[in-house]
Formats: structure tokens, C-alpha cells, sequence
């Protein structure tokens, strides 16, 4: 069962752009793209560094330390020396723009 956790109002996130949030157990960036939102864990696969910080475009964003490209919707590593996947978190948006992340419990 998941737990959902406020985060911010999606109109406080710039479409185009992300935001880190720390948690207890994982650190996560939250990607807007137009209406739509994507949470991926904060961590290169690669060397288990952040990945906040780097350059985002077109739906990937590249680790600031070696360049490992990641899909923002899937998680997936687009590029060496990452092979992993970095894991992906379900978001929603509420009627009144709330987004929410959800947890495994």
C-alpha cells in the first residue's frame, strides 16, 4: 500500500524545470513538462551521486559528474557509464493543483 505526501502546488514549479525533495530514506527531483509532472529518485545509477544540478532538456536530465543521461518518465539510463535505471515515483495532481508522491509502506 502507498502513502501519499503533499509536495508543492504544481503552479509553484516553472514548466520546464525541476525541484529536489528531501525525505527520510530517498531525495527526489520533481519535473514539470507542461501539465505533467515526473518524480525520479535523486541518484546516478552509475556512482550513486545526484543527479541534481544537471542540465535537463527534452525530457532527460545528465548527471553533473560524468554525463549519464536519465528519461525523466521512465527512469531510464539513456547513456554510458550509467546502465541502471534510476527509480521512478508515482505522482498526482489534486483538483486544486496540490501534487502528491506516494511511497510504498
Amino acid at each position: 500500500m502507498s502513502t501519499w505526501i503533499p509536495l508543492t502546488a504544481i503552479d509553484q514549479l516553472a514548466d520546464g524545470s525541476y525541484e529536489r525533495f528531501e525525505f527520510d530514506q530517498v531525495d527526489v527531483l520533481v519535473f514539470r513538462e507542461g501539465q505533467n509532472v515526473y518524480a525520479i529518485e535523486d541518484r546516478c545509477t552509475h556512482d550513486d551521486s545526484g543527479l541534481c544540478g544537471g542540465y535537463y532538456v527534452n525530457g532527460t536530465i545528465a548527471c553533473p559528474r560524468h554525463g549519464a543521461q536519465f528519461c525523466i518518465r521512465t527512469g531510464q539510463a539513456l547513456s554510458p557509464p550509467a546502465y541502471e535505471a534510476t527509480t521512478v515515483y508515482p505522482l498526482r495532481i489534486l483538483e486544486n493543483g496540490l501534487i502528491e508522491i506516494a511511497f510504498d509502506a
